[in-house]
């Protein structure tokens, strides 16, 4: 019984944890178009296609980033410290298929739209976890050693 209890809690606090990362990954895909479409020119963000855009990239990046990454270690390891970039730069691409999202009309603004992003994603999604989770942490560790 006390078994179940805990496992139960622990596969809560995993999914809990990977909610709260979806959620912050969305976040700073979505801060990372804005700044581009402030930014770039040639970078264009409409938004009856925005939301759709966010969550296209979002999960293009997330199933993308460990393909790239494998195939980038079999066949171009020179290029392994650049995959975060190629994946979002796929990714951003992918997103731009969604009618009424983004626009692109060079690939400079391609190539600094996929930089833009990857630093938001990848600085963003590093700050908001440690501060979230860790405060989260802090919390439930606080509320086990109250009597």
């Amino acid at each position: 019984m006390v078994l179940d209890r805990a496992e139960r809690a622990r596969k809560d606090t995993g999914v809990v944890r990977l909610l709260i990362r979806i959620g912050i990954n969305l976040a700073c895909a979505a801060i990372g178009l804005i700044i581009c479409a402030l930014v770039l020119p040639e970078f264009h963000l409409q938004a009856p296609g925005f939301v759709m855009a966010v969550l296209v990239l979002t999960l293009a990046q997330s199933l993308l980033t460990p393909w790239i990454l494998k195939l980038t270690r079999r066949y171009a390891p020179a290029l392994l410290g650049g995959f975060g970039l190629i994946s979002t730069l796929v990714a951003l691409l992918l997103a731009g298929l969604v009618p009424g999202g983004i626009s692109v009309t060079s690939w400079t603004a391609w190539v600094l739209a996929a930089l833009i992003v990857w630093l938001c994603v990848a600085l963003g999604g590093w700050l908001l976890v440690a501060l979230v989770l860790d405060r989260r942490t802090r919390r439930k560790a606080a509320d086990r050693t109250k009597p």
